[in-house]
C-alpha cells in the first residue's frame, strides 16, 4: 500500500491533540499502570467457565434435593447438616451465576 502524508493543517491538528492528551493525568496514570485484564490471563475461555459453574449448580441442586429426601425420610441429622451445607454452597453459587449474567446483560454491546 502506498503511504498516505498527513497535509501540514492534519498534522497541526494531530499535535495539538497529542499535546491536549498528554496534559491529561488521568488518562496518562491509567495507561501507565494498565495491565491485562483477570480473563486474559486464564487458561480456560470464559464460556467454558461459565457452563462449568452452571453444571455444577445442577449438580448440587441434584444433590441436594436427594439429600432433602432423605433426610425427610430417615429423619437423620447428619443427613440434615449435609443437605444444608450443600444447599448454601448452591445458593452461593446461583449467586455468582447471576451476579454474571446480569454483567453480561449491562455490558454494552460491542461492534464487529
Amino acid at each position: 500500500m502506498g503511504e498516505v502524508r498527513l497535509s501540514p493543517r492534519e498534522r497541526r491538528i494531530l499535535s495539538e491533540i497529542e499535546e491536549s492528551l498528554g496534559r491529561d493525568t488521568t488518562l496518562d496514570r491509567e495507561l501507565r499502570t494498565m495491565r491485562r485484564s483477570l480473563t486474559a490471563t486464564r487458561s480456560r475461555p470464559p464460556r467454558a467457565r461459565r457452563r462449568l459453574l452452571a453444571f455444577g449448580v445442577a449438580a448440587a441442586l441434584a444433590t441436594a434435593a436427594t439429600l432433602m429426601v432423605r433426610a425427610v425420610q430417615t429423619g437423620s441429622p447428619a443427613l440434615v447438616w449435609a443437605f444444608a451445607v450443600v444447599w448454601a454452597l448452591t445458593v452461593g453459587w446461583l449467586t455468582c451465576l447471576l451476579v454474571r449474567w446480569c454483567r453480561r446483560c449491562s455490558a454494552p454491546r460491542r461492534g464487529p
